[in-house]
């Protein structure tokens, strides 16, 4: 063997060992990348800063914030008013007695009733927009899948020797 394949060999070698300690330090970095106690106890400032941010801002905090300063800026907002129905409602509620169990039942029956009239023109007019959006879903790929035959004809029609093609 001559001076060449010596010092070939001896680049392998060189090249193994430095791989070797590539490698090594590949590994070290990774574990300390996946350390997170150790990140912790180096950062312990920073990270309770992040837990305590993340709690503000879980707990709504900026909102309240928010609403505090602009309480403090514009004043407090108006109390609701002791009813909130029109004069003409709140008459007529108050018309219908002073038993408030009654009245509200009386209220809600007529608000069920409300409801229920106009149902069946809403179901059926639901119904009809379904079923002609379940047409247009069914009927669009298979008008699509007949376009594409129709053309694959066509094109097959005229790729063939002697024919000019469709009529113009």
């Amino acid at each position: 063997m001559g001076a060449r394949t010596d010092a070939a060999r001896q680049e392998a070698v060189a090249a193994r060992v430095g791989l070797d300690v590539e490698v090594e330090r590949l590994k070290s970095s990774a574990r300390d990348a996946v350390d997170v106690r150790a990140k912790v106890k180096r950062n312990a400032g920073k990270t309770a800063g992040v837990v305590a941010g993340t709690a503000f801002v879980v707990a709504g905090g900026p909102r309240r914030v928010f609403r505090a300063v602009k309480r403090r800026v514009v004043g407090a907002p108006e109390p609701l008013p002791a009813s909130l129905l029109p004069a003409e409602v709140d008459r007529a509620v108050r018309a219908l007695g002073d038993d408030g169990a009654k009245v509200r039942g009386v209220l809600e029956r007529s608000f069920a009733d409300y409801l229920d009239s106009p149902a069946g023109d809403r179901k059926g007019t639901a119904r009809g927009g379904s079923l002609s959006r379940l047409a247009v879903l069914v009927a669009a790929p298979v008008a699509t899948q007949a376009a594409q035959q129709a053309l694959k004809r066509v094109l097959a029609k005229s790729d063939r020797p002697g024919d000019e093609g469709p009529p113009r």
